[in-house]
């Protein structure tokens, strides 16, 4: 039986859309939907054939007179009371979970959603990410969902019991870029990645960090919050859809630790300076342990920013060689693929 596919995706940071985007391509022959909030930013990335339900945000505005967070409630991450967006999203996902059967819902990442979705008779995928994931929200989230997906290797995985191991397809990482080419990397030259996501890399610290290198050249890559800082080995690039080239020329990479941006680095193999910001669940602390034992990465944590000497960690860091051997998987994003369609034979026939 034919089926329906859709993906849900979280709005926090770009991440989660950028991952999607890069599933969906390998799918071939389906009808897609994608839902989420905030999605408009990033909607030019996709394929033009694919479908997208744009949900309201599930935070309150001033609308929302009656909100609270009403009792605790140990089974969800987030269930406040009287927000007209929540209802809204419930509403709109259900009516298209109706529409759409026979449907297959991926789901990156949201306990809610999933729930909401097993609730409303819909099979979900599920995709794993890293931090402490093992409250009672994402354990019933992952025993309701049909599959797990790991977009990492089990090498760089993280502790989890033994049924969710076994539930889980570790398909490899895999990233937008194409494996780096060092011989056109610049000795010395800097890309800091400014992440969207909420970030401590900000326009003080690239002005403590550029005054205390001199040696080196900045591509400051993003957004930054505050006053750009002057200095003829700093260069801003402001926002990049595809900062491939620039990161090319730079021997070395200043950034958080978000998948994306940790397969990135794996896939161009470089050099990697990890600063995990705070997540929900310790999601960028627990990768950056992971990978710590990759040679060319040093981890230096948001409150040891203005401690540490980064001249001599720079120069440090280039006299390295970056090895991300076992990160990415070339048939990653295939493997991805087949699982997906592997669920929805089992169930759809």
């Amino acid at each position: 039986m034919k089926f329906n596919l859709a993906f849900y995706v979280h709005h926090h940071g770009a991440g989660h859309f950028t991952r999607t985007a890069q599933i969906i391509r390998h799918l071939h022959g389906f009808h897609i939907t994608l839902l989420g909030s905030n999605l408009k930013p990033y909607q030019h990335l996709l394929l033009e054939k694919t479908n997208v339900i744009h949900l309201p945000m599930d935070t309150p505005d001033q609308n929302d007179v009656y909100h609270s967070n009403g009792n605790a409630v140990d089974a969800f991450h987030y269930a406040p009371l009287n927000i007209k967006g929540i209802s809204e999203r419930a509403a709109m996902m259900t009516n298209f979970f109706q529409s759409a059967h026979p449907l297959l819902l991926v789901v990156d990442v949201s306990v809610e959603v999933t729930l909401l979705a097993r609730l409303a008779g819909i099979p979900t995928i599920v995709m794993r990410q890293h931090g402490l994931r093992d409250d009672l929200p994402h354990l019933m989230a992952y025993q309701s969902a049909e599959l797990l997906i790991a977009p990492f290797p089990a090498a760089i995985s993280p502790k989890s019991a033994q049924w969710i191991t076994d539930k889980t397809k570790y398909v490899g990482g895999f990233s937008r870029f194409d494996k780096g080419n060092s011989a056109a990397e610049k000795p010395r030259h800097v890309a800091v990645i400014v992440g969207s996501g909420g970030t401590s890399i900000d326009a003080d610290f690239i002005g403590f960090l550029t005054d205390a290198a001199h040696d080196f050249h900045f591509y400051i890559i993003g957004k930054i919050d505050g006053k750009a800082i002057v200095q003829p080995h700093v260069t801003y690039y402001g926002h990049q859809d595809e900062p491939g080239m620039l990161l090319a020329q730079c021997s070395m990479v200043i950034g958080n630790t978000g998948h994306n941006t940790v397969m990135e680095m794996a896939s161009l193999n470089k050099r990697f300076i990890a600063i995990p910001e705070s997540r929900p669940f310790d999601e960028q602390l627990d990768k950056a342990r992971a990978i710590q034992s990759v040679p060319g990465v040093i981890m230096i944590l948001p409150e040891s920013l203005y401690e540490t000497n980064w001249n001599e960690v720079l120069h440090q860091l280039q006299a390295q060689q970056p090895e991300w051997d076992g990160i990415i998987a070339e048939n990653a994003l295939a493997s991805t693929a087949e699982a997906i369609m592997a669920v929805g034979r089992k169930i759809y026939g």
